[in-house]
């Protein structure tokens, strides 16, 4: 996600930035706008960030955080780590230090992302709108006020694209199972995906207003959804896999 996040900065256009990243590779990622090192102390001591993105994995937060703590003056923290509560980076940088919390997902990697970010009280308008700024780099950005929103929102938008991939997935193996050639289901199902997503997007019309414009009486879209919106089908597992993941998020933030 760091990744995706810096590829769209950079088109937008970035401003002279360091990232620390430990990894070899790392360092191919540099450029006139980013310089990679691989620790803080490579960082001049009179830079002072407006931002520090947190990309960390969460389980290395308690060791890599701290050290950050002394940009707390100049900096806000945008956090995209995930499970890890703002409450909890505070306690690792410091009682000062302004943080936005955010969630995006992986349609980021071609800039069609979703973000929902949510901030502490410390976190002024300039910086608020800074932050946006840069999430709107990978899509588009929502804010809540509720932090505990951010467990159903990862559940739904966070976890999301992978319930659309397996849409894909299913659809394809059917498609094979009614004697159409792989290949060509591959190119079926991944179309109808994607164009059924794009004209979602497109179109002011709700999704439900869109599913019964194209569902013909005693059609055969209407002999599928008699079987996928049955009470004990779609819609029961649907609400079940967004309440599991929701639950999961939660206990991830513990």
């Amino acid at each position: 996600m760091g990744s995706a996040m810096l590829a769209g900065w950079r088109e937008r256009g970035l401003s002279p930035s360091f990232a620390v990243d430990p990894s070899p590779e790392a360092a191919r990622n540099g450029g006139a706008d980013l310089t990679v090192v691989d620790g803080l102390a490579a960082i001049p001591a009179d830079f002072a960030p407006a931002a520090v993105i947190l990309a960390v994995k969460p389980q290395s937060a308690a060791e890599a955080l701290p050290a950050y703590a002394k940009f707390a003056g100049s900096a806000v923290f945008l956090s995209i780590m995930a499970g890890r509560t703002i409450g909890g980076i505070q306690a690792l940088l410091g009682g000062s230090a302004p943080i936005v919390r955010a969630m995006p997902n992986t349609p980021a990697a071609v800039r069609q992302g979703i973000t929902v970010a949510t901030p502490n009280p410390l976190v002024s308008p300039g910086q608020r709108q800074l932050c946006e700024d840069l999430l709107r780099a990978i899509g588009l950005v929502e804010w809540v006020e509720q932090e505990a929103l951010l467990d159903p929102v990862t559940a739904v938008s966070g976890s999301g694209p992978a319930y659309v991939f397996l849409l894909a997935e299913l659809m394809e193996q059917a498609a094979i199972e009614q004697g159409i050639a792989p290949g060509l289901a591959r190119v079926l199902a991944r179309q109808t995906v994607a164009g059924s997503g794009a004209l979602l997007a497109a179109s002011s019309e709700s999704a439900a207003d869109l599913r019964k414009a194209v569902t013909s009486p005693a059609g055969t879209t209407e002999a599928a959804l008699k079987v996928l919106m049955a009470a004990d089908a779609m819609p029961k597992a649907f609400s079940e896999a967004i309440a599991a993941a929701t639950r999961r998020s939660r206990e991830l933030a513990g």
